[in-house]
């Protein structure tokens, strides 16, 4: 587990080495059509910024855009004393515990490490699971947590939406801007586009694949924090048979829930940050097998 943990700070770095890569090549294709080289680094220190401030509010902003609220062991006891053992139990901090007012059944981990940690839980994931599946649950969102996962999705997160904006921003200086200041070949012309066009698609297909990666880890972890993870495996059927959009669904959260919270469809199964419930499932009741 230590292991796992190392990797995902050492991904940390690779992740946004890759991100600032993808970033640097947008400012690239701007630089190209408008013959300004020095738009570059610019462009890359705007983007790092940005996405260091996404990631030092994502937290905050995860919660107020799923409606979650705060709450103390009065307010939930089930739910704030499953926690409380948990942390006790892999001898992490106590994070923040949030309930979300959703008959969708689902659940969050974001922060930027065990120090500052949130989870959450809906009331609709409450009233489906009995006390061992919702443990494994939220055991399975502390694992998030110990490995780091939720800094790895922040800041994936933060850089692919500051590449998104400045993608946007290229393509509307390309409408809207005066052709005249526009330098180089028609063919470099035609790859800045190109690469100003599928930059977002690209950076969100690196997010989705970092975050499915990282639900399998989450899924491991859990079920070595409890012993048992058949009992993930049938909450994850619940979630499956009973699973539905939340009332309050982003894109930008999706990827921070046990569960993808989105509607199906194509576009939304194509970049989906989760892996398919049955093959979580498969992989949980194989490890019960092994053992």
């Amino acid at each position: 587990m230590y292991s796992a943990i190392a990797a995902n700070k050492r991904n940390t770095v690779i992740i946004m080495a890759v991100f600032v890569g993808v970033i640097s090549a947008v400012g690239w294709g701007v630089s190209t059509l408008y013959g300004n080289a020095y738009l570059t680094p610019w462009i890359i220190a705007g983007a790092v910024l940005y996405a260091m401030i996404q990631y030092f509010a994502a937290g905050k902003l995860a919660v107020a855009m799923t409606g979650a609220q705060e709450i103390q062991k009065s307010d939930n006891p089930r739910l704030w004393r499953i926690v409380e053992n948990l942390a006790i139990t892999t001898g992490m901090p106590m994070p923040k515990v949030y309930s979300i007012n959703d008959p969708a059944p689902n659940a969050f981990a974001t922060g930027r490490n065990p120090e500052n940690a949130i989870v959450a839980a809906t009331t609709g994931i409450m009233d489906i699971m009995d006390d061992r599946e919702l443990t494994a649950v939220m055991a399975h969102e502390m694992g998030h947590v110990q490995n780091y996962d939720i800094r790895v999705s922040m800041i994936a997160f933060g850089l692919a939406s500051a590449i998104g904006i400045l993608s946007d921003i290229g393509i509307r200086m390309l409408w809207f801007g005066d052709n005249r200041d526009r330098q180089g070949g028609p063919v470099m012309l035609i790859v800045g586009v190109v690469v100003i066009i599928l930059a977002p698609i690209v950076a969100a297909l690196i997010q989705a694949a970092i975050s499915r990666q990282r639900e399998y880890l989450a899924d491991a972890t859990g079920s070595l924090t409890t012993r048992d993870p058949d009992s993930l495996a049938d909450a994850l059927a619940k979630l499956q048979q009973y699973g539905r959009p939340l009332q309050r669904q982003s894109s930008s959260t999706a990827h921070l829930f046990i569960s993808n919270p989105l509607k199906p469809g194509f576009v939304a199964n194509l970049f989906s940050t989760h892996p398919p419930l049955e093959e979580r499932i498969k992989r949980l009741r194989n490890k019960l097998t092994g053992m």
